[in-house]
């Protein structure tokens, strides 16, 4: 296993009370981890935080094989996304070339190349000249990875991806995230649906507030580890409920 992401004693705060307290944790490439935790956990904190989008008081983040800024791409949840903005799904994709292209130099063949290629991954060719406001959910969410890919970044952080996707919606987005994660990459998403992890997820990152574990999904998501993190006994046949309302966005 390559490691990719090293996270050395984060602590971040939200509106000056500590979310993340002390977090040390390293995660290897080829890994689809899923980011489990309470509501108000910390999850879409420490996940701005590894994008370098909120400070850190302590700790480090640490890009193995890579430059930071480069190598990581941010996907924020789809409600924070204004989804009028007047852009087609291949210029949210080429969008993501602009930060390599410096201000010089030209959109160029290769360019082109990686943007047709991130269109095929995420099997959006047939809508790349379609606006991003005509897409379904689960296609704006594609979208949003094709420009990723389109970045050549090596992490992506996902805020909440699967929340709203109805079945096939969801089974298209995991297909993506299976071909990212062959390729080599760092996959971490926030996850609340706790019974679909084992089928989405090879990794989980329990967190509240601290890590409470992270490994192999097979060996990690017990039933202890899970009660540990939601700091509560689930009943044989039932399950923790979770409300929806999401951790307030850091503005």
């Amino acid at each position: 296993m390559t490691p990719r992401l090293t996270i050395t004693d984060a602590t971040v705060s939200y509106n000056r009370v500590p979310a993340v307290h002390h977090l040390s944790v390293t995660l290897n490439s080829h890994s689809l981890v899923a980011l489990v935790g309470p509501n108000g956990a910390g999850k879409t904190t420490l996940l701005k935080a590894i994008a370098g989008l909120v400070p850190m008081e302590t700790g480090k983040v640490t890009v193995h094989g890579g430059n930071r800024k480069n190598a990581i791409a941010y996907v924020p949840q789809r409600e924070a996304v204004d989804w009028d903005f007047p852009i087609t799904v291949r210029g949210l994709a080429e969008m993501g070339r602009y930060p390599s292209l410096g201000l010089w130099r030209k959109f160029g063949a290769e360019d082109d190349r990686i943007v047709e290629e991130s269109l095929h991954v995420t099997e959006l060719e047939a809508f790349a000249d379609r606006q991003i406001k005509a897409l379904s959910g689960g296609q704006q969410q594609r979208a949003f990875l094709a420009r990723a890919w389109a970045q050549q970044a090596e992490i992506y952080l996902l805020d909440e991806p699967f929340t709203g996707l109805d079945r096939n919606a969801q089974e298209a987005f995991s297909g993506a995230l299976h071909k990212l994660r062959k390729s080599g990459k760092l996959i971490i998403a926030s996850h609340h649906d706790l019974k679909s992890v084992p089928e989405l997820f090879d990794h989980v990152l329990l967190i509240n507030g601290e890590l409470v574990a992270s490994g192999p999904t097979s060996e990690t998501f017990t039933t202890a580890n899970i009660e540990k993190t939601f700091a509560m006994k689930i009943f044989s046949g039932s399950e923790p409920h979770h409300h929806h309302h999401h951790e307030p966005h850091a503005s």
